[in-house]
């Protein structure tokens, strides 16, 4: 590292800076925490706060060395081989411990075993691991996730998964049956009976899911003001898993304006925010969110001058949002991530990211930042010159007038019957666009979708499956001859 870098990067998940050797404790501690989660450089010779290059004495480094040496060989397990280097700085002697993610966690202090010896990296701390993270760790050792863990609770023929089918089916052009679960590796056959892992419970709509995961959900809410307090409006989304991206998205969307610009004689919308990116943070939200931590839920919050999404479980060791256009991917749920890629929630591996930043480039007035705080890992995109409305008055205030309430809705839904003009006013704009135009045409192809909103083929299957489940419009016929319209 750099000295400038040195000096400006604050202690972290990665990195620690200590005046002198620490005790065999904390060093330890130190130690199996960054093997137990992304790996480390510990810095020895350098004041935190202030940052102040101190050194160490040159005649001292090579016994310093050999005291780390042992005190990791001796107090930790399992074993540890630390890469130690000597550098300078300012003409100043630093000792430098990298510490590599470990390929065998759980790591723990040999003094206090595992269940109160193992140490994970919460931001710029060592925290004592809990039995679930000390679980997590012995899967990754074993390299199995939680997601495809066999649920003998309940047999696959006895679980309520009616609405995932439907969905499937609707991809794949098909009547769906065990043999499609099998190939997602959804189902565990054991003594001639099958019984669904914990993504098939997620993806269901079983009443073993809410016993199991009651907080496999996305509480939403929308704040008067910039801190929480009065609610605006709030909303619960508890639907199976591969539903709950959308509908939030949806939430989010209500709750934030959209300004028009002009290119030359053409007006071109605007969101107040970068909506591309705003929906693949709710897709990473339900991806990569940690399902085995008990009593945390997905939070969306929207403020006047900020979005906050939160998801449970630390970020991922090898994903670094600081370099969000290298294409970086990593999985936490391998056995949902597939299923989700079949469904067009993820359309390609690292590209999530990349999406992200570019969209992030359109919106120069938008900081985004992200943080863990605890189990909780959170990403926010703060207005940066954000003026507070006077006399107390919310900005959302104006933004939360619903679409019926303005001359502008009525003036474009003339001629349109009652029914419809009501549905009309709960929609997104391109379920608006879907409904105008089977208005005019009678019925709609996902191909016809394709073409007149420019979005892919996948995105239109999800999007035409989700307003069939919201009584929008009905599915007719099947595989090439499927066309949709208007619920009666």
């Amino acid at each position: 590292m750099k000295l400038k870098d040195l000096l400006s990067q604050p202690e972290g998940r990665r990195i620690e800076f200590k005046e002198q050797l620490p005790s065999k404790a904390d060093l330890c501690k130190t130690v199996v925490a960054f093997a137990n989660d992304a790996g480390g450089e510990l810095y020895i010779g350098i004041k935190d706060n202030p940052r102040i290059i101190t050194g160490l004495d040159e005649n001292d480094l090579l016994k310093i060395e050999e005291q780390i040496i042992n005190i990791i060989h001796d107090g930790c397990a399992p074993v540890i081989l630390p890469e130690i280097s000597f550098r300078r700085y300012q003409n100043k002697p630093v000792i430098v411990v990298k510490i590599f993610k470990g390929n065998n966690p759980p790591y723990y202090l040999k003094s206090k075993g595992i269940e109160k010896g193992t140490y994970i990296r919460i931001g710029s701390s060592s925290r004592l691991a809990n039995r679930e993270i000390i679980e997590e760790l012995q899967r990754q050792s074993n390299n199995i996730s939680f997601d495809a863990l066999p649920i003998y609770n309940k047999e696959v023929k006895n679980l309520k998964w009616n609405d995932f089918k439907n969905q499937l089916k609707e991809i794949i052009g098909e009547k769906v049956n065990l043999t499609h679960l099998a190939k997602l590796n959804l189902i565990v056959n054991e003594q001639n009976r099958k019984f669904p892992n914990n993504a098939l419970i997620l993806l269901s709509s079983d009443d073993l899911k809410t016993q199991l995961f009651p907080n496999a959900k996305i509480e939403c809410a929308r704040f008067k003001g910039t801190v929480p307090g009065d609610f605006i409006d709030q909303k619960t989304i508890d639907v199976p898993l591969s539903f709950q991206a959308e509908e939030a998205y949806r939430f989010v969307l209500r709750h934030i304006s959209k300004g028009s610009e002009y290119e030359g004689v053409f007006r071109k919308d605007r969101w107040e925010y970068p909506v591309v990116a705003i929906r693949e943070l709710i897709r990473n939200a339900v991806i990569h969110r940690d399902y085995a931590l008990k009593g945390m839920d997905i939070k969306i919050a929207i403020f006047d001058d900020k979005i906050e999404i939160s998801s449970p479980g630390k970020l991922l060791p090898s994903i670094d949002f600081n370099d969000m256009e290298a294409g970086q991917s990593d999985i936490r749920n391998r056995t949902l991530a597939p299923v989700f890629k079949l469904l067009g929630i993820i359309e390609q591996w690292g590209n999530g990211l990349r999406l992200i930043h570019e969209e992030l480039k359109r919106y120069p007035e938008i900081d985004f930042l992200w943080n863990e705080h605890g189990m909780m890992f959170r990403v926010s995109l703060i207005k940066k010159n954000f003026n507070a409305v006077p006399n107390s008055q919310s900005i959302s205030d104006h933004y939360h007038q619903t679409p019926s309430d303005t001359v502008e809705y009525r003036r474009n839904t003339v001629g349109i019957p009652s029914e419809y003009r009501r549905i009309l006013a709960d929609c997104s704009e391109q379920e608006k666009t879907i409904i105008l135009y089977i208005l005019k045409n009678n019925k709609i192809t996902s191909k016809s979708v394709e073409n007149l909103i420019n979005i892919k083929e996948s995105r239109a299957r999800e999007l035409l499956r989700l307003m069939v489940s919201k009584n929008f419009i009905e599915r007719h016929g099947k595989g090439k001859n499927t066309y949709y319209t208007l619920k009666a």
